[in-house]
């Protein structure tokens, strides 16, 4: 029954944005008479990483970034989207910039009829963002160092494309 079209099924809301984030946002944009269940995630930013205290982040989106964060998106709702045969929700951001310990830098949450069916695919959203949004981050250091997260990925793999096709245009 997965990939079967169930009415009050949608993608809410995918999302990069330079502003912060907010889980009531997400919550209020899934939650629905029809959901047993509605969980969310937040990715915080934490002080630390590596053994090495951070100052802060900094997460750098390729120009495909909104609109792969809108295809992981919707290829985890067609995936998910007949299970149980009841609606699912989903709603997902990423934030880009600068960003402070403690704030928040990916949201997402998910409504469906069952717990289960919504924790998993909550964690199947996150996993698939982290691995193929082409998302890069920064990280600023208390020592005065600096370190690039995520460009040996699916970020890389955009990069080598955008810049294949500026050589080739």
């Amino acid at each position: 029954m997965a990939g079967t079209e169930v009415a009050g099924t949608e993608v809410a809301g995918a999302i990069l944005s330079p502003d912060p984030l907010s889980e009531d946002v997400a919550l209020a944009a899934v939650e629905s008479a029809t959901a047993g269940a509605v969980v969310s995630f937040r990715g915080v930013v934490r002080n630390h990483d590596g053994g090495k205290a951070v100052e802060r982040l900094c997460y750098t989106a390729h120009p495909t970034a909104q609109k792969a964060i809108a295809e992981v998106a919707a290829a985890v709702l067609a995936e998910h989207s007949g299970e149980a045969g009841q609606p699912v929700g989903i709603w997902v951001a990423h934030r880009v910039g600068t960003l402070r310990i403690g704030d928040l830098a990916l949201v997402c949450a998910v409504s469906a009829a069952h717990r289960r069916q919504a924790f998993t695919i909550c964690s199947e959203l996150v996993d698939r963002v982290k691995a193929s949004v082409p998302i890069w981050k920064e990280q600023f250091f208390s020592d005065g160092t600096v370190e690039w997260v995520g460009a040996e990925g699916a970020g890389a793999a955009a990069l080598s494309d955008a810049e294949a096709a500026i050589k080739i245009g």
